[in-house]
């Protein structure tokens, strides 16, 4: 009886007498997503060299942009699985066009090795590029400038 009463209490005492934890503000759809290892990346014209490929040249301003080289679109959703001060690793999902996962491996701010794979244009994809900053991006510019 006494286990019937308490249980009564919980239904008839009004849920703002219990002390909950606040809830935790999600992050703005706005605020720049921040990766240890790519602040260490300089900005500035960069080449991309995939094994059997032409080298690509991408003048980046914001070194994010090397997480989608495959997905070069605004409006994806990212999630980061691995913030370490040397290498980043996100998961990228991009409505009706794919997804990916990167990991930058940043091995001097002009330097890198890419991983990526995932599916685009309705085929899987996986490949390493060499990443290398050639200059300052000067007049040149690139549709994939971030």
């Amino acid at each position: 009886m006494a286990l019937l009463r308490r249980l009564m209490l919980l239904l008839i005492v009004p849920a703002a007498s219990y002390a909950f934890a606040a809830p935790v503000p999600a992050p703005a759809a706005s605020a720049p997503m921040s990766l240890v290892a790519l602040q260490q990346l300089e900005t500035g014209l960069w080449q991309l060299e995939v094994k059997g490929r032409a080298p690509k040249q991408l003048c980046v301003s914001d070194p994010m942009a090397l997480v989608q080289i495959e997905h070069d679109q605004p409006g994806c959703s990212r999630f980061v699985i691995a913030n370490d001060p040397k290498s980043s690793t996100v998961h990228y999902s991009c409505q009706r066009a794919g997804w990916g996962r990167t990991t930058v491996r940043v091995e001097t701010p002009r330097t890198a090795t890419i991983q990526t794979q995932g599916i685009a244009r309705n085929a899987p994809f996986d490949y390493s590029v060499q990443a290398k900053r050639l200059g300052s991006c000067g007049t040149q510019v690139s549709s994939r400038q971030r």
